[in-house]
């Protein structure tokens, strides 16, 4: 359905002109003392002011007639411009947080910006557009003048993308990107290179076909994950449906996405009528009644905000990486009953800021399936009031978790929930699944995981894949480990489909290296303006490295750990959680994380600093020759260097001479004597390989030419 949002707009604009000319006028403040205990905020007067310690944004506050039995309800208007007394002292706040309160809900100055001819928009409208969904980036590779580009991300709830959309989005790549789609850690699309002048193209063009790129950045909650499976199973298909549901509660209401991009028409199927209700209640004081934002008001929330949904066992979402995780529980039969609710996850942190650490979420209760999107409502309503507001570094919901623990923070929450939280539900032994390769959608249609090398689609690629998409019209899915899912095909396309891919480079995850397959990079260079060394365009290398470090020390091919690499510390790739995290700190510099597990539940730590980028094997040669040698039966890297302790192992690589050649310098099943290996290490070197790696490529081909009936 299409709704016209000028008339509201201009009203908007209208009010917070009014508003901005009487900001002089003296006002009587009503003194404020914070929410006490878990009862009810206490009543104000119809003329009471009511001013929020918190971010300093000026409420007015009365009775409403439609009030709860339990007592009169706060209704809260948001007011652009912050009042206080002469005397108050003035609340500090961000540079952003001033200009998202002058913006008229995101909209000013980034509206005047994208008229002009130049091929950047000023420092405020690039915060602005985030909101939008979109970064302005330049390519750092260049020197003088700054090529200015944008990257738009999409927003798919569960990464769940259609037929019509997928093919929309490769041809946009085409036409106004690089080249290439890229497949993020959060289930949705990043199109980079497109130009300042084709934005309203490209936007629109989005839109138009269902899409979105609304809240995929900036201050709100971004894409809500779920596992990408498409089972036809209760719990899978709630756990997506809620998913979605949580999506549409939190997204933005007051139409500045529409305005710029589609002159104020908006495109959008009906919401569940629980989504509407959940939004609109206020009976329990969360809402801006007479905002056109009723949740997010004119300053939305402190930072980004991240939701993932699941069913027990699957933890294909990173579950705790989250500021909110939402697991469901289902009865003995198989029906969802309620869910588990996890707070205060986050990865960013800044170097050399101690203050400032990556944590995990922690239980903070569970709620009834009827429930979730209240409760969901009330943990960033908190957030919204309480998150700080002076220091962007500060701001994320896992610092205030942190400061108040978390039983005052469920004390706060259960207000604006209006019930107490019941107790966690017990759940099996979390699992990582990937979904790469055949499966069974439960409905007589398979789906096909497919591995793709840090997301990017690109190449032959990118063709065979479209052509597989648009023959076969087939939807796919993005998972949150940047690979994709081919949905909904039937029995008779396997083979067909099998032969495209293989011809695309898309193989069967028997053929890929397991390093590969869990491993993740963000894009970092050339065109992250944040990247302080590399993450994509390098993990290939490093993952060479490993490989053929494994093979020296005699580990076996077909044993891996998690590897994950970022080009900063903001943790966009979740190195934090790594077995073997990559943290760029300088040029071809990495700070070393360990510690994470396969199941990612567990919090990687810091191992060494400025590490750089040629002396990987001088750490990673010990490390992997003691965990081969040394690790109890069935032990993962991650857990072996927990229990071994880091003191011990920096002792072992400082102390480090070599792999011992009585141990591994010859690999006997391969070299029966020493002159053998020689000349095969000798021919190996000229094409940047191991003896063994060259070995095994012979054996194979010959092998290979006998099975052929070509044997020379």
């Amino acid at each position: 359905m299409t709704t016209s949002f000028a008339a509201a707009n201009t009203a908007t604009a209208a009010a917070a002109g009014a508003f901005a000319s009487s900001s002089d006028a003296k006002l009587q403040i009503h003194s404020f003392n914070g929410l006490k205990g878990t009862g009810t905020p206490p009543a104000l007067s119809s003329n009471s002011l009511l001013l929020s310690k918190r971010f300093g944004v000026f409420h007015s506050v009365s009775a409403s007639p439609s009030s709860s039995s339990s007592g009169p309800s706060l209704i809260v208007r948001a007011v652009s411009t912050p009042v206080k007394p002469e005397t108050s002292k003035e609340t500090k706040r961000s540079k952003v947080e001033i200009i998202k309160e002058h913006s008229n809900y995101i909209r000013y100055p980034l509206n005047e910006e994208l008229e002009t001819d130049a091929p950047n928009i000023n420092e405020s409208a690039t915060q602005l557009i985030k909101f939008h969904g979109s970064y302005q980036q330049y390519n750092r590779d260049e020197r003088g003048t700054r090529s200015y580009s944008f990257m738009l991300r999409t927003k798919n709830p569960c990464g769940k993308v259609s037929n019509r959309l997928y093919l929309v989005m490769d041809d946009l790549a085409d036409e106004f990107g690089i080249g290439t789609l890229r497949l993020t850690t959060r289930q949705t699309f990043q199109l980079h290179g497109v130009l300042k002048k084709d934005l309203k193209t490209v936007m629109s063009t989005i839109i138009n076909n269902m899409g979105s790129t609304l809240g995929a950045c900036g201050d709100l909650n971004r894409n809500v994950l779920a596992p990408a499976a498409p089972y036809v199973r209760k719990d899978y298909m709630f756990a997506q449906e809620t998913a979605e549901n949580i999506a549409a509660l939190l997204t933005p209401q007051s139409g500045f996405y529409y305005d710029m991009w589609v002159d104020g028409e908006r495109f959008m199927s009906a919401e569940p009528p629980e989504v509407v209700k959940a939004r609109n209640d206020n009976s329990h004081g969360t809402n801006f009644p007479d905002s056109p934002e009723p949740i997010y008001g004119t300053q939305f929330l402190p930072r980004k905000f991240k939701i993932a949904v699941t069913v027990p066992t699957d933890n294909s979402v990173d579950l705790f990486t989250n500021d909110i995780g939402v697991v469901v529980v289902s009865d003995g039969d198989g029906e969802p009953k309620g869910f588990n609710i996890y707070v205060g996850g986050g990865m960013g942190r800044t170097h050399r800021v101690e203050a400032t650490f990556p944590r995990l979420a922690e239980p903070l209760g569970y709620v009834p399936k009827e429930d979730i999107l209240y409760a969901i409502k009330a943990i960033v309503v908190t957030q919204r009031e309480h998150g700080r507001r002076d220091d962007r570094k500060y701001s994320r919901m896992k610092y205030l978790i942190s400061s108040w623990g978390i039983e005052k923070f469920r004390a706060v929450v259960e207000q604006y929930y209006g019930k107490k939280f019941e107790a966690i539900r017990g759940l099996p032994e979390w699992e990582f699944k990937s979904y790469l390769g055949w499966h069974e959608q439960g409905d007589g249609a398979l789906f096909c995981g497919l591995h793709v090398d840090n997301g990017r689609v690109k190449g032959t690629m990118k063709t065979m894949l479209r052509e597989i998409i648009e023959k076969y019209k087939l939807n796919v899915r993005i998972t949150p480990n940047q690979n994709i899912i081919l949905c909904d095909i039937k029995h008779a396309w396997k083979r067909p489909i099998t032969t495209v891919l293989a011809q695309g480079g898309l193989l069967q995850p028997r053929y890929v290296d397991p390093l590969n397959l869990t491993a993740m990079a963000c894009p970092a260079f050339p065109l992250c303006p944040l990247a302080i060394t590399e993450a994509e365009r390098g993990i290939p290398d490093i993952l060479k490295r490993v490989r053929a470090v494994f093979e020296k020390v005699g580990l076996k091919y077909n044993e891996s750990v998690v590897i994950r690499i970022t080009g900063c510390p903001n943790g966009c790739a979740r190195p934090y959680m790594a077995e073997l995290g990559f943290v760029g700190d300088g040029p071809n510099s990495y700070q070393i994380w360990l510690g994470g597990n396969s199941n990612q539940t567990s919090l990687a730590q810091v191992f060494l600093d400025k590490v750089k980028l040629h002396d990987l094997e001088k750490v990673l040669e010990p490390l992997f020759y003691h965990w081969k040698r040394k690790r109890q039966s069935k032990e993962s890297f991650g857990d072996f260097t927990i229990r071994t302790g880091f003191e011990k192992l920096k002792e072992l690589v400082d102390k480090w001479e070599g792999v011992p050649e009585s141990s591994t310098r010859y690999n006997l099943k391969l070299f029966a004597d020493r002159e053998t290996y020689e000349a095969m290490d000798e021919l190996a070197r000229v094409q940047d390989k191991t003896a063994h790696q060259l070995a095994m490529e012979v054996i194979r081909g010959f092998v290979a030419s006998q099975q052929n009936g070509k044997s020379e």
